[in-house]
């Protein structure tokens, strides 16, 4: 099977990586609770470049504690966590392959903000509470934002400064830069709410304190819901920004200095949109009381989740929005296995139309994600124009070396990713990976291979 396509470098304006597949926005805890980081974490990172990504984008990275979304990420709040980071950049450029520090800030949606953050509401666009978590919050003064804006600035600065290829604006799926997009959630009455011009403010002062820090020639992408769905889930709330919307701040963004888009969905996380797949009850009330005490209405749901009898009742808020999906953009080649093939016809793929929307509207490469995992589909989606890369999470965790088996020919991996969401599920209290147990000979196998980056030379007897 031809994939050229798929190892053609993508080039930037500043960046040009060696082929068309990313690995998305996705780790674990790995870190210190005071956001230093570990060996685990270079571990983890040297997986998905060993296993033949172009680049990879980081976790989000806190650009302040006060943004924290959950303790154990590695942060890049102050000039102590550079060398840190240059360390992970140095093992992933062994492999040939590019790091892109993911900036963020979580804004209301902190589902568990640390000791460090304990009394304080954490700081948004608005003082509404968030009503699926219940995370409460207060609408950030001007000075705040101020403030904000140039903690992003200093993140790129010391993402620079640790020789890493570039930073991506994490102002998608309900955290803070998307607090500020969506016309579902901001409810400001300032230069920073209203209409669509001043919702995008934020972003885009952001953008251009960052070039102004760092200068031109420094990549800087950023990722966006490019329709939000916020009354998803909680079909009482306004629905938020369309594709419509979205196309304008990509074109914003592009000539405030931004060299790439990054196409997501959903305006918090998880959403029934992403990502897209099964929810795993047997798994979220075992981890979910972690997140017992952050909002108001998490006992609700823990109670949802617990009990069995309810479980249709959170199905029905939490599946109908799929219904309501338009079809696949195609199929990709044919799959002989018909429940994988069910699989990949539901789930793969579904942010590709609003990609292909927005690539006919921006000059700058277009990256969409969304369980993508065939290189079939993969190539007729660049080839098509919907996007010009692709990134990858679930799908790579389930298959490091996913990448290599395209090299190799393969159309899919032998054992497929089955977006079950058991792994996102578990990340809350549990070390990331697939815990998927029917993809592995024994639960012991699976164990060995989830704590695997927990060993200090994973890659010690074994040549790249």
């Amino acid at each position: 099977m031809e994939n050229h396509i798929i190892f053609e470098p993508l080039r930037f304006r500043n960046l040009t990586v060696k082929n068309r597949i990313f690995r998305s926005s996705i780790s674990g805890r790995w870190d210190n609770y005071d956001g230093s980081g570990t060996q685990a974490r270079i571990n983890w990172e040297e997986k998905f470049a060993r296993g033949g990504v172009g680049a990879i984008i980081s976790s989000f990275v806190p650009v302040a504690i006060r943004g924290r979304i959950m303790p154990n990420y590695a942060t890049i709040n102050c000039d102590e966590r550079i060398p840190f980071w240059r360390k992970v950049g140095e093992k992933v450029h062994e492999y040939d392959c590019k790091f892109i520090l993911q900036l963020s800030h979580s804004g209301r949606q902190q589902d568990i903000g640390g000791i460090e953050n304990l009394g304080k509401k954490a700081l948004s666009s608005t003082s509404k509470t968030e009503p699926f978590h219940g995370f409460l919050c207060q609408a950030m003064t001007l000075a705040e934002i101020k403030e904000t804006i140039q903690y992003f600035a200093d993140g790129a600065r010391r993402a620079r400064e640790a020789g890493l290829d570039g930073v991506e604006l994490h102002s998608a799926n309900g955290y803070l830069f998307n607090q500020f997009l969506s016309s579902g959630i901001n409810d400001r009455q300032d230069e920073y709410g209203g209409s669509l011009e001043n919702r995008a403010r934020f972003l885009l002062d952001v953008i251009k304190a960052i070039r102004k820090e760092v200068g031109n020639d420094f990549h800087l992408q950023f990722k966006i819901s490019a329709v939000d769905y916020n009354n998803a889930v909680t079909f009482w709330e306004k629905p938020g920004n369309t594709i419509k919307d979205s196309i304008q701040v990509c074109k914003w963004g592009e000539e405030a200095g931004a060299d790439a888009v990054h196409v997501s969905t959903g305006s918090l996380f998880p959403h029934p949109l992403n990502p897209i797949g099964d929810f795993n009850f047997d798994v979220i009330t075992k981890t979910y009381d972690a997140m017992l005490s952050s909002g108001v209405e998490t006992t609700r749901n823990y109670i949802l989740f617990r009990k069995s009898f309810l479980h249709p009742i959170f199905n029905l808020l939490w599946n109908r929005v799929k219904k309501q999906l338009p079809p696949q953009a195609f199929s990709g080649d044919d799959v002989k296995d018909p429940k994988i093939k069910q699989l990949l016809i539901e789930n793969q793929g579904r942010n590709l139309l609003d990609s292909r929307e927005i690539k006919k509207h921006v000059n700058i490469p277009v990256l969409c994600t969304g369980g993508l995992q065939q290189a079939s589909y993969i190539r007729q989606a660049i080839n098509d124009k919907y996007c010009d890369g692709v990134t990858m999470a679930r799908t790579l965790i389930a298959n490091n070396d996913l990448v290599e088996s395209f090299q190799a020919g393969k159309d899919l991996a032998d054992k497929p990713c089955t977006y079950c969401n058991k792994c996102l599920l578990n990340v809350i209290e549990n070390p990331l990976g697939c815990y998927e147990q029917d993809r592995f000979n024994s639960y012991e196998e699976m164990m060995e291979e989830v704590m695997s980056v927990f060993h200090a030379n994973q890659f010690a007897n074994s040549s790249k």
